[in-house]
């Protein structure tokens, strides 16, 4: 039989439909993930190379860690934020960019809120306050005095202006009432360097970066931020305990991807992160450092970012701080 050019075109459009349905697109992913974190030696890129081989295991696709943390990491939540909504490029979220930046920076490139869709939380803990070990200091107290003695001679640093250790650190200074200059840095891996070097005074950041060098005898641990003692080091008090009452800080990371980004697709990512935070190697690798891998679903994931947006959002205004 002779098929002619429109019975040819008629079967074409008819070709998804035959063997008794619509034909199915390739289950996503089929192409390799790019998880955008922070600097090089942040407690985000710390994470996200942890889990990033495993979970690439789990989807069947790489998950290729790529590190920006310049402009406190606006530039890299802006670009997942514009990225397009399709699964393949991830945000490794943190209190930072989502409730801290968009208030700190006139024009943080991105707005967390109706651009950024978050998958769960993975990861939360306190954070410690650490110094050189040739400071002399031996206490909290002890660095309070030295602070009160040289008023604004003192600084401290983070991995960047808005990032959650600069807020834990500037919520210190105010509650003590001391004066101390900041010198951010880029990412968590120019501040370790800076603080071992002792270029800076102290440093609040995360127990995943600072607990090597604190085991090591290359930092001295003076308190962590969070309501109880760290399992990791339990003999090192908390603010409270160490002579600050009613201070109390709790840092987190996750994952967020472009708010366009399809249910389905979400829905996956999380329940893969879920089901990795849940295994016994995920609570072993996260109590050393102090920290739970605990994770959320996106509903409440959601919900957590915008109390958290409003909070800091207060916070900032109450203090006039300002990036630029």
């Amino acid at each position: 039989m002779k098929i002619d050019r429109r019975q040819a075109l008629l079967f074409a459009a008819l070709a998804p439909f035959a063997r008794g349905g619509l034909a199915q697109e390739a289950p996503w992913p089929t192409r390799p993930i790019r998880l955008v974190a922070g600097g090089v030696g942040s407690v985000s890129d710390i994470r996200a190379r942890w889990i990033a081989p495993r979970l690439g295991e789990a989807l069947g696709q790489p998950v290729i860690v790529e590190n920006n943390g310049a402009a406190g990491g606006n530039l890299s939540a802006a670009a997942v934020a514009r990225s397009a909504p399709d699964g393949y490029t991830v945000l490794m979220y943190h209190q930072g960019l989502a409730s801290m930046n968009p208030h700190l920076y006139a024009k943080p490139g991105y707005d967390p809120l109706v651009e950024l869709q978050p998958v769960t939380r993975f990861g939360h803990g306190a954070l410690l306050l650490a110094v050189p070990t040739a400071l002399p200091a031996q206490s909290v107290s002890d660095l309070l005095a030295l602070a009160r003695s040289q008023p604004g001679a003192l600084n401290f640093g983070s991995p960047g202006v808005g990032t959650p250790p600069h807020l834990a650190s500037e919520l210190f200074i105010r509650m003590a009432r001391i004066d101390a200059v900041h010198v951010p840095y880029r990412g968590g891996g120019a501040l370790m360097a800076a603080l071992l070097g002792a270029q800076i005074t102290w440093a609040i950041e995360g127990l995943t970066s600072q607990l090597p060098h604190v085991q090591a005898g290359r930092l001295r641990a003076l308190a962590v931020t969070g309501a109880r003692r760290s399992r990791a080091l339990p003999e090192v008090p908390t603010m409270a305990e160490a002579g600050l009452p009613g201070y109390e800080y709790e840092g987190w990371t996750g994952f967020a991807v472009a708010r366009a980004t399809p249910a389905a697709i979400v829905a996956r990512l999380h329940a893969e992160i879920s089901r990795l935070a849940a295994t016994a190697e995920a609570r072993e690798w996260f109590a050393q450092t102090g920290s739970e891998a605990g994770t959320m679903t996106p509903v409440a994931m959601d919900a957590f970012v915008r109390e958290e947006h409003a909070r800091w959002g207060r916070f900032i205004r109450e203090t006039g701080l300002k990036a630029e």
